[in-house]
């Protein structure tokens, strides 16, 4: 990136373009397994005029462009490219417009999750895409996550009706709208949803939202084995029942959890999580189903959160599960697998990583959304123990190949990113052309997060 070029974007950005190495540091990789890559600048848009005149010249030069939101991705989404700039979204966090009658809203590419439901809170209406971290909704729909309320709620993909995005040349586009259907052409909406920076910068969202229900109870039931806890799981789906969240976590994760949360009450053993919404009459009917399927597989009693606070601490322990696996080790790792299964399949695969990590001797805490098939085996090492990561790596290629033989998918919310781009081709061989073909075509010069997802050689 030459001078004059520097000099370009410093005219239009004034103190939001740096150079510097400690901001080129703080944006050159996510929370993933990585090493940081620092790009030759991080730039700082505030509007999508801006993003425009940025991509535009970043084309015209054939600059690489890294889009980034909070960090918090998992598959090497963000790691920073040495020729290129990283393209920081943070200052486009503004909530549009919030349409309660209709239940929609529109918002900024950096907006959190949080930030929306507090913004909410008073609404009567919240966003139910709940991923573990508080991400940003822009990265959200760039890696289609879904997260804990995926079983009622559905994904990304269920939420978002239309986008603004700017294209590699800088044109900006609106796909999709505010209406709950549409046939008006190609669905270039869920083209861009999950495609990971590598068409275009998603800069605006709309949503739509989901009313808060009149009743929300939740609850901990344990079991012996973590066979019957998700056998249990698998039963409660097969047999209808609307439940808005069933997380499990395995002994190792419950004991990580108890000591990092500080939870009290609550058993070192495998364990669901469950989370009722609906009127207080239907919980209860639908409570009194899950109790019993639970008892079938040999589970405790049901251990309710009294209120609202105790709720929460529940909650935020299983959204923390990341983090106090990540401080296990000091300047540690963690690998996090992401497969999704047929919910009538993901018993055996849980299994089977289960047998696999006790044969390699790993430490493997693991936690699942059951209710739609995806579950996380979550690898704690010291990056400097190569051999350590040699056995994590093995493990991977294992549960993969399985899940593939059970017709599941390598990735059920994290995205592709730079981690699992060999997987990709084992699931979706036959598809890559056509995505390189769609790539070639929206951006030419191939300056859109190069390398990410698949190569285009």
């Amino acid at each position: 990136m030459n001078e004059q070029i520097q000099t370009e974007l410093k005219n239009l950005l004034n103190n939001r373009f740096s150079t510097s190495e400690s901001t080129r540091a703080n944006y050159a990789r996510g929370e993933d397994t990585f090493d940081p890559i620092l790009s030759k600048a991080v730039v700082f848009p505030e509007t999508n005029e801006e993003v425009s005149k940025i991509l535009g010249l970043c084309n015209k030069h054939k600059i690489p462009v890294v889009p980034f939101g909070t960090g918090t991705s998992l598959e090497g989404n963000v790691v920073g490219n040495d020729k290129g700039i990283t393209m920081c979204l943070e200052k486009m966090n503004k909530i549009l417009s919030v349409n309660v009658e209709d239940f929609d809203c529109r918002v900024q590419a950096c907006v959190t999750k949080e930030q929306l439901n507090d913004y909410l809170r008073e609404d009567g209406v919240f966003f139910p895409i709940d991923p573990g971290a508080n991400a940003a909704i822009g990265g959200m729909a760039s890696t289609s996550a879904s997260g804990t309320m995926a079983v009622k709620y559905g994904t990304m993909k269920s939420v978002i009706t239309g986008l603004t995005v700017v294209l590699p040349n800088g044109d900006i586009i609106n796909t999709g709208g505010r209406t709950k259907k549409t046939s008006a052409g190609y669905n270039l909406t869920n083209l861009f949803i999950g495609s990971e920076g590598t068409l275009g910068v998603i800069t605006e969202i709309q949503l739509r939202l989901s009313p808060i229900p009149e009743s929300i109870m939740s609850a901990v039931c344990h079991f012996k084995t973590l066979e019957s806890a998700v056998q249990t799981a698998q039963q409660i789906i097969q047999y209808g029942v609307p439940i808005a969240r069933i997380e499990m976590l395995n002994k190792d994760q419950m004991e990580i959890s108890i000591n990092y949360s500080k939870l009290k009450d609550i058993e070192a053993v495998p364990t669901l999580f469950f989370e009722f919404h609906g009127s207080d009459t239907s919980n209860q009917e639908n409570i009194k189903v899950v109790e019993e399927i639970s008892k079938e597989n040999n589970g405790s009693s049901f251990k309710w959160a009294k209120d609202l606070q105790e709720r929460n601490k529940l909650w935020k322990a299983r959204w923390d599960v990341y983090y106090s696996v990540k401080a296990l080790i000091n300047n540690g790792r963690v690998y996090s697998t992401d497969v999704c299964l047929p919910v009538s399949k993901i018993t055996e695969c849980v299994n089977f990583a289960e047998e696999q990590t006790k044969k390699l001797g790993l430490r493997a805490p693991m936690v699942g959304h059951l209710g739609d098939g995806n579950f996380h085996v979550l690898l704690p090492y010291d990056p400097t123990q190569k051999e350590t990561y040699k056995k994590i790596r093995d493990f991977s290629d294992l549960l993969i190949q399985k899940t593939l033989k059970l017709n599941g998918t390598i990735t059920g919310e994290h995205g592709v990113g730079l981690h699992k781009k060999s997987y990709l081709i084992k699931e979706h061989g036959d598809n890559i052309p056509l995505m390189q073909s769609i790539k070639k075509t929206i951006d030419q010069n191939n300056i859109m997060n190069p390398g990410k997802i698949f190569d285009l050689n």
